[in-house]
């Protein structure tokens, strides 16, 4: 039986994106081309030409759709931190979960090619941060703020306490991932004992006392 026609469009779109990513990621923007993203997806140049007009529209529509990825770390940030009721314990989850989801592989793929068309493509840069990372830091602070309120932080400027937590997290294997194009760089023991210290380490400077006390129990 065949799938109905909005279905199979849906499907083609869906193969051209994993097709183009896969290029894309193996040999760059400028290295890919379009007949090379239609033989892989096993489509015509035209079929492509339907669904995206240009290169650099597949290339953008491919960047932004890892944003949805996003959403589920909002969301564990959310749920984790505002109705905590044992911050150190939770607090220290959310950074095992936190740094897990963004050293995806697919997204630290991503992000390299951002970065390396950042000068030909400044809104797109922008965009992917603003959607992405920025929404983060945004759902970090709110909770910071209302854990401040509680009683349970001492914060002056919560986004700012919002990018020293994620950078005290991310700094060891994000730029070793970067750097050594290792998409992993590290086993998750290992991740875990680095998002343990990064937890520690933001409860030292930020939580109350009691809090910092809890921390060796």
């Amino acid at each position: 039986m065949q799938l109905p026609a909005e279905k199979r469009s849906d499907r083609k779109h869906r193969e051209i994106m994993q097709a183009a990513t896969a290029c894309f990621v193996a040999k760059g923007y400028d290295g890919t081309s379009m007949d090379e993203i239609a033989a892989t997806a096993g489509v015509s140049k035209q079929t492509i030409y339907k669904h995206f007009s240009d290169k650099d529209r597949l290339f953008t529509a491919i960047v932004l759709a890892t944003t949805q990825q996003v959403d589920h770390v909002v969301g564990l940030v959310l749920s984790t931190l505002n109705n905590s009721e044992d911050l150190v314990r939770d607090l220290r989850q959310l950074a095992r979960k936190f740094l897990e989801a963004l050293m995806d592989e697919e997204l630290l793929q991503v992000r390299r090619l951002v970065i390396a068309n950042a000068d030909r493509m400044p809104s797109l840069g922008r965009d992917w941060y603003a959607h992405g990372f920025n929404r983060v830091t945004d759902a970090l602070a709110s909770c910071f703020r209302t854990l401040t309120v509680k009683n349970l932080l001492l914060t002056e400027d919560e986004r700012l306490a919002a990018n020293h937590f994620t950078g005290m997290l991310l700094w060891i294997p994000l730029n070793e991932a970067m750097f050594t194009g290792n998409s992993r760089p590290c086993t998750k023991s290992e991740l875990k004992r680095l998002a343990d210290a990064a937890a520690n380490a933001f409860l030292a400077a930020y939580g109350r006392p009691h809090l910092v006390a809890d921390m060796d129990k």
